[in-house]
């Protein structure tokens, strides 16, 4: 008897360390403590004691061990399993490449050998291990994993269970060096474990998870023949027609699906499978748009009868309710044999809950019977009449020379042959004459009296009309194919075009240029042109006619979706009927475009008009507040000199000359700042990009900056490559948020100076250990003067973290804020390696180098134009370079106390302490500004 194949269990996890190896290890231990025979057939504990505890009381198999260049390696021994035979074996890291030499390449191999072996087995996978989901990994953590396991491995499990951790709670696992050694931590946490990585391949697992659950649930369905619907959530199917009612029915839908929960919304419209539609293409383009813009998804399916095509579509879906609108047909239609596809729904909905839905647009549709449209031209419905006339009057003639009254039967079928070409050659009308002409031939070739149209027996004008009536029948059933024929023949030919400008439009720059040279080629107009607002924005080629004529819109059609939407002018010749839905789907394509240009353009100009309305507020409160302190310090030093004169001790001079020194000193670096910032955003700051060594950005700060090896931890990867930056700018960027970091590091704690590489970049990050910054205030750290909590005037004024985010993002850098792991603040600067080629010093090739303007024109606010217009407009005469910012330190010191533009603004005896000490004490150093309320940090 064969052996039964064991059951297959899969611990999935979204990522290393959330937890699959201890759990698969207590799951052996309770198997074990119900009397199962658990053995560990390979254990990974990556030195985690937490695992190595969890581990105690398994027994495990003993590994083989493998010598292989040199090395001594050790695997998985799949024979000695074999031989031990447990009940379950628990196998971890299922998609791990085997050592060399061995049975198999992968162990999911092995595994599968054992469970041909009867052994159960339990094994672990992370999701970035899965066949399918590899590329999609890739694009997340820009890592690729060359150890997979095929989907069919997984999918044959007979249980997958999801390990699950948040993304935070695994990364303080991580920083409590409960994941991997420290020496890796940090490079994990900036690289594979950033938050948003591990969210992202979070939701990959649950949404993999989920897939094979909902398999799992179609399988059993199908297995067990069920076919009702099961209610595991709300999901609603709203039947489109393709006419104007569909708005009204997508929005009761949502509101029905918002309601039950959050439930699935999904539209649907059913195409015939001839291809042929009465479906309006504008509207359906719109009701895809609503449904899209509701959360929902848009469904086509192709059917020759609607209500069962919609009703499978939904079964298929376990859909569990249908909303429909109210048929557009009349009642006296639908009693005359047209029922509408509503009533077949209603009647075939089973178990489904159907929603009939009364919208305006009820009794509007369809005639009593379909309307007759003539699809062959004039010329052809004359030569078939003229076929009729003379075939059936030249073959009555000829059979009454040569045939007998025993042949009626066969020509009746002759003169029937006749109608049916009429019907093919001309249409309905030939073959109605054919008809007429031919039963009364046959009347007067056959019917006693012979030789007359008088009929003397029932029996032959009953056959007579019956064979009228057959004509005309077969007439009709022949004209509506050879129609239908044509028509399909159009909707193919309609399909052909619609994907040529579907790929136009994608593959050409200008989508709008694309979609009108490929109308006027396809329908041959001399020339198209797109209208939108009463504006010619786009034409191709040129009306055959004078200018007076096109200017006056003569001789052309237009074609248009809505008054105030965009319109086509069509060239050359007349547009015809069976053109027009044709150029209304194209239309609705063109409409699309051009809202999505106007949103493009409408974004581009509202935010350089934010961001400088922005900057223009926070500049001209720093004019009025930090400006102000450095002005003031050095104006009341100076005038207290002046007044004072010989009387001030030596003692007091030269305290008051420090704050006036350290006043203008302050002032001077504001200035510097402001323009290092304005000369960013215009392109004007010199910008030298060579290949950069960044430790020899990094060292220097420590002199610079007067900082001890008590103070500072460096961690450098070694052989790090050389990056594209400026080195002046790199050691100013990386100087400003080193001094922030050590401000806000308590004194007993070390900041930190990490540098690595990582695909293609070299990420260095300056990890401080103070009070951090919540996630909604760390954008703001980089906006000029905010200081986070910091209402110290004297260490800044709020612009050297904006200047860091320019200078970094000017080199074709990026500086992001991220959490500490304990607390505090981690800067990350990430810089683009250098090409390997190049030696440290050496330019960068032109074609290389970044544009600072598409650098800065997404994140750095416009700060020329605001400091223009608070810096510049100085009162004073002279020529303009005089009224810049040298005129602005000049105008506030210079004044003396008494001079009329104090405008009672200036320093006077009355603000003035009798000491000059006090005047320090009052406006220097250690002077706080009342008005100081910032709340940001930079």
């Amino acid at each position: 008897m064969a052996r039964a194949r064991g059951s297959f269990r899969v611990l999935l996890g979204a990522a290393p360390g959330v937890g699959k190896t201890v759990a698969m290890l207590k799951e052996g231990h309770r198997l074990r403590a119900e009397g199962r025979d658990v053995v560990i057939a390979l254990l990974e504990t990556h030195g985690r004691k937490a695992t190595e505890v969890s581990a105690e009381g398994l027994e495990m198999v003993p590994r083989r061990h493998v010598r292989y260049r040199g090395m001594l390696l050790d695997d998985m021994d799949l024979f000695g399993v074999i031989e031990r035979h447990p009940q379950v074996a628990l196998v971890d890291e299922l998609a791990h490449t085997n050592v060399p030499g061995s049975v198999h390449e992968k162990r999911w191999q092995d595994v599968e050998d054992l469970l041909d072996a009867g052994i159960d087995v339990i094994t672990t996978i992370n999701v970035q291990h899965i066949e399918s989901l590899n590329d999609v990994v890739r694009e997340i953590t820009g890592s690729t994993q060359k150890e997979t396991v095929p989907d069919k491995v997984l999918r044959s499990a007979t249980q997958v269970e999801l390990v699950d951790l948040p993304p935070e709670t695994l990364r303080e696992r991580l920083s409590a060096g409960l994941v991997y050694k420290p020496d890796r931590v940090d490079a994990a946490l900036s690289n594979y474990f950033r938050v948003g990585n591990l969210t992202a391949l979070r939701e990959l697992a649950l949404l993999w998870l989920a897939g094979r659950v909902d398999e799992a649930l179609k399988e059993y369905r199908s297995e067990h023949h069920i076919s009702a619907k099961w209610e595991t959530r709300e999901r609603v199917v709203v039947a489109l027609s393709g006419g104007p009612e569909g708005d009204q029915l997508l929005r009761r839908g949502a509101r029905v699906a918002r309601a039950s929960g959050g439930g699935d919304l999904i539209a649907v419209h059913v195409t015939s499978e001839d291809g042929l539609t009465g479906a309006d293409p504008g509207l359906l383009t719109r009701q895809r748009s609503l449904v899209e813009k509701l959360g929902g998804t848009y469904h086509q399916i192709v059917g020759e009868d609607i209500p069962d095509a919609l009703l499978d579509f939904a079964r298929a879906n376990n859909a569990t309710q249908v909303i429909v609108g109210v048929s557009r047909r009349s009642l006296l239609s639908r009693w005359l044999g047209r029922p509408s596809a509503t009533s077949g729904i209603i009647a075939k909905s089973g178990d489904i809950d159907v929603h009939i839905v009364t919208h305006s647009f009820v009794h509007r549709g369809l005639r009593i019977l379909p309307q007759h449209r003539q699809s062959l031209g004039l010329g052809r419905r004359i030569v078939g009449l003229m076929f009729s006339l003379v075939s059936v009057l030249g073959v009555s003639w000829l059979l009454s020379m040569f045939s007998s009254i025993q042949s009626a039967q066969r020509d009746a079928l002759i003169l029937q042959l006749l109608v049916v070409l009429s019907a093919v050659i001309g249409g309905l009308v030939p073959a109605t004459v054919a008809a007429v002409l031919s039963g009364l031939a046959l009347d007067f070739l056959y019917t006693v009296p012979v030789g007359t149209l008088h009929v003397l027996r029932v029996s032959d004008v009953v056959t007579i009309i019956l064979y009228v009536v057959v004509g005309l029948i077969v007439a009709i059933v022949v004209d509506n194919a050879s129609a239908r024929a044509r028509q399909a023949q159009r909707a193919r030919a309609e399909s052909e075009m619609l994907a040529s400008v579907a790929g136009a439009v994608l593959r050409s720059d200008d989508p709008l240029r694309a979609i009108v040279h490929r109308t006027r080629e396809a329908f041959g107009f001399d020339c198209v042109r797109i209208l939108d607002r009463g504006r010619v924005i786009v034409s191709d080629g040129e009306p055959l006619m004078s200018s007076s004529i096109a200017d006056d819109g003569g001789d052309h059609d237009t074609i248009s979706l809505s008054k105030d939407g965009p319109s086509l002018e069509l060239y050359g010749h007349t547009v015809e009927a069976g053109d027009q839905r044709m150029l209304m789907a194209i239309l609705s394509q063109i409409q699309t475009v051009i809202e999505h240009n106007d949103l493009e353009r409408k974004a581009s100009e509202v935010e350089p008009l934010a961001a400088a309305e922005k900057i223009r507020t926070a500049l001209l409160n720093a004019v009025s507040h930090d400006l102000r302190r450095p002005l003031a310090s050095a104006t009341t030093a100076v005038s207290g000199l002046q007044r004072m004169g010989d009387k001030v001790s030596e003692q007091d001079r030269q305290e008051l000359l420090g704050v006036a020194s350290n006043g203008l000193k302050q002032l001077t670096d504001l200035v510097t700042d402001l323009l290092d910032v304005s000369r960013l955003r215009e392109g004007a700051l010199p910008l030298s990009l060579v290949a950069t060594d960044v430790v020899e950005s990094i060292m220097p700060l420590f002199d610079e900056l007067d900082i001890g090896p008590w103070k500072v931890d460096l961690d450098i990867a070694p052989n790090l490559p050389a990056v594209v930056a400026d080195p002046s700018l790199l050691r100013r960027a990386l100087s400003n948020v080193l001094v922030n970091a050590l401000r806000f590091t308590p004194g007993d704690k070390r900041v930190r100076i990490a540098a690595s590489t990582f695909n293609g970049v070299v990420e260095i990050r300056i990890v401080d250990q103070g009070p951090g910054v919540p996630d909604d205030r760390k954008q703001d750290i980089f906006v000029p003067f905010h200081r986070l909590g910091d209402t110290d005037n004297t260490t800044g004024l709020g612009l050297g973290m904006a200047l860091s985010k320019g200078f970094v993002e000017s080199m074709g850098g990026t500086i992001e804020p991220e959490d500490t792991p304990g607390g505090g603040l981690t800067m990350v600067i990430s810089l683009r390696v250098a090409d390997p080629g190049l030696r440290v010093g050496q330019p960068i090739p032109r074609e290389e180098r970044p544009d600072p303007s598409q650098m800065l024109g997404e994140t750095t606010l416009n700060l020329s134009g605001a400091i223009s217009d608070v810096i510049l407009p100085l009162p004073g005469e002279g020529p303009s370079e005089e009224r810049g910012l040298d005129r602005f330190i000049n105008y506030g010191i210079t004044r003396a106390p008494g001079d009329a533009r104090n405008d009672g603004r200036g320093t006077d005896a009355a603000d003035v302490s009798s000491t000059p000490t006090a005047v320090a004490q009052r406006t220097g150093n250690n002077g706080k500004d009342e008005h100081n309320e910032d709340t940001d940090r930079g």
